[in-house]
This record gives C-alpha cells, structure tokens and sequence, in this order.
C-alpha cells in the first residue's frame, strides 16, 4: 500500500474514532520534518508522522519533531503494522484524569 493509500484511511479511520475531531495535513514543505497530520480533538492534540511500513526510512529532522512534540502532547510514527498501537496511545493521552472536587459545605 503506497503511504498516500494509508494516510487517507488513517484519516477515516481517525475521524470515526474521535468524533468531531479536525485533522488537519501539514505541509511538508514549509517545515521539514513536520509530522504529516496534527489531530485535534476537545482540548487535546497529537501529530502523527504516517510511513509505509516499519521499515521506511525517516528523512531529516522527523525524529527530532515527533520526538519534541510527544514531550508537549502526543506524537508518533504510524504505519500498517502499528496502527491499532498507536491509535490505542493516542486515545488514551486524551483522556484527562480530573481531581474529584469535594461538595461538602462548611
């Protein structure tokens, strides 16, 4: 399956996993390395760096940019072969844990 075949599906896919979400196609060009999707979604967001396979080679600066953005938020290299992985990591970096607040009076 050729990375463009695997992108679009991956979109599908995205899109019925986290309703309302927006994602969004970076643009290659204007910063190298830039992961190709950003995911938006509530107050969340993630990048995906999409690849053919697990053996496709990384160009120049993909590791520092996915590497960075993981540390802010989510990021990751997704392929065929660890699609179901990275899709389950995703969700679970949204999902926010919220203190329990006490309603007692004084």
């Amino acid at each position: 399956m050729k990375e463009s075949q695997f992108q679009k599906n991956l979109i599908k896919e995205i899109k019925e996993r986290f309703p309302n979400c927006i994602v969004m196609k970076n643009d290659p060009n204007y910063i190298q390395g830039i992961p190709d999707l950003t995911i938006l979604y509530k107050k969340h967001w993630a990048t995906l760096e999409c690849k053919k396979s697990e053996n496709a080679k990384h160009r120049p600066n993909q590791d520092y940019y996915v590497d960075k953005m993981n540390d802010m938020s989510y990021s990751a290299f997704i392929n065929p072969e660890n699609k179901e992985a990275v899709l389950d990591a995703m969700e679970q970096s949204f999902k926010v844990r919220r203190s329990t607040r006490s309603s007692k009076s004084e």
